[in-house]
């Protein structure tokens, strides 16, 4: 039956007043979104404060190595400390080490440390010749039957070790009481890892049943050191009677214990699963120290040209070979003129060293001074892009597995161009601003 003309009148206003809401709403709700967006783009990041958004390494990102260093920073923890109790395989040392870096924990305490390099003489940086090289093992002796890719495999792990030094705040102590006495001083809790049948297992039930705490308390204290021993025989009997916990990690098969590195990469990971808010747990003037120090020595790294890396790197072989020849002067050995030649530039050579590593220092500060205050909004996910995804084995490697590792990101070596982080840094060292 067809409509009146009052009916029909009514259903087209209806219609018009439906279609002008609609229209309306997609206006304001743009506006909206522009308005939050400005706000986004232009309201500076209070330091220390986490990312209103994510944000991934990418080859079209500025200030790459800046924003990935904030956000190493925004996710360091210094409400534990891992402590290595006279730990006796450097395999392991720098492994736990490399672990600790990945992971977040600023704080390394190493109790009766050895020598990084103690089971690697002569060696090279893993890239270069390690024909000459003697691989020893952790107890002292020679491996004589060592291959020449064991012993690179060796440097590199060293290399590794060194790269995640750089990044931590590493505590020798040269035995377990003095270690323990600076825990307590500082208001650490000590749990040590411990394979005997009186420790707690790390999982919420069992770590709520020794505690006693109810849902929603946290079952780790605010500050914690936790400790691991040696390959052998685990933590000291010392260390073991000053625990406040006694701690294992639970397993499942006939192998009732890990290797040490793999042991500390596991408990330490728990221990975050088992309270996130260790992330981050950092006090924003350790934060603010971490950026003078961190932004600075990515700009060292990165305002010399290659042509100035590889003079101060010649620089830096020939003190050592004078340190060699030195030692063969005093044991009573003849050198030759050559030799005696570059011993009495030894000096000369020293202070255009100190004279190199001073202006980079004073450049380097100069350069971060201002992003140091301001820092940029960091990388919220650490992983590189395919385009920066480099694999470090050498051009024989490569060469080798070239067929099984065709159009892998890691294998494609794609050169940065674009917003290059060396020509960043110069810019900055350069700016009149910046001084």
């Amino acid at each position: 039956m067809p409509s009146s003309p009052v009916v029909q009148s009514f259903f087209a206003g209806a219609a018009c007043s439906a279609a002008l809401f609609v229209w309306y709403s997609k206006i304001s709700g743009h506006a909206r979104s522009q308005s939050v967006n400005a706000r986004k783009s232009t309201a500076p990041r209070r330091p220390g404060s986490p990312p209103s958004e994510k944000l991934m390494d990418s080859c079209s990102l500025d200030q790459r190595m800046i924003r990935k260093a904030e956000g190493a920073i925004l996710n360091r923890t210094s409400r534990m400390i891992i402590v290595v109790e006279r730990c006796t395989n450097d395999h392991n040392y720098s492994a736990i080490l490399r672990t600790a870096e990945a992971l977040g924990v600023q704080h390394v305490y190493i109790i009766a440390p050895q020598c990084i390099q103690s089971t690697l003489t002569n060696g090279e940086d893993g890239t270069g010749d390690v024909g000459n090289v003697e691989l020893k093992r952790s107890s002292g002796p020679v491996v004589k039957q060592a291959t020449e890719s064991e012993k690179r495999d060796r440097a590199m792990h060293h290399l590794y070790a060194q790269n995640a030094m750089e990044w931590l705040t590493v505590t020798d102590f040269e035995d377990t009481k003095s270690c323990i006495n600076a825990l307590r001083r500082d208001g650490y809790q000590i749990w040590v890892t411990d394979l005997g049948q009186v420790a707690t297992c790390l999982t919420a039930e069992e770590l709520s049943l020794k505690k006693g705490t109810t849902h929603g308390e946290s079952l780790i204290p605010d500050k914690v050191a936790i400790v691991f021993g040696t390959e052998a025989v685990g933590c000291t009997t010392e260390m073991l009677n000053a625990a406040d916990l006694r701690v294992y990690l639970p397993l499942r098969g006939f192998a009732d214990s890990l290797n040490l590195s793999v042991a500390t990469a596991l408990v330490v990971h728990q221990l975050f699963v088992l309270d996130p808010s260790l992330v981050g747990a950092m006090g924003e003037d350790e934060r603010r120290e971490l950026r003078k120090a961190w932004y600075a020595k990515l700009a060292s790294q990165r305002l010399l040209s290659a042509r100035d890396k590889r003079h101060r790197a010649k620089l830096l072989s020939n003190l050592k070979a004078c340190e060699e020849l030195e030692k063969k002067k005093l044991a009573g050995q003849r050198l030759e003129e050559a030799q005696l030649i570059k011993l009495s530039k030894k000096e000369s050579m020293r202070a255009e060293l100190e004279s190199i590593d001073r202006k980079l220092r004073i450049d380097s500060a100069r350069a971060v001074k201002d992003l140091v205050e301001n820092p940029p909004a960091p990388i919220t996910d650490m992983r590189r892009a395919d385009e920066h995804r480099t694999c470090f084995v050498g051009g024989n490697t490569k060469a080798k597995h070239g067929d099984a590792w065709a159009g892998m990101p890691a294998t494609a070596n794609v050169p940065v161009t674009q917003n290059a982080t060396a020509s960043f840094f110069r810019k900055l060292a350069a700016s009149p601003n910046s001084k």
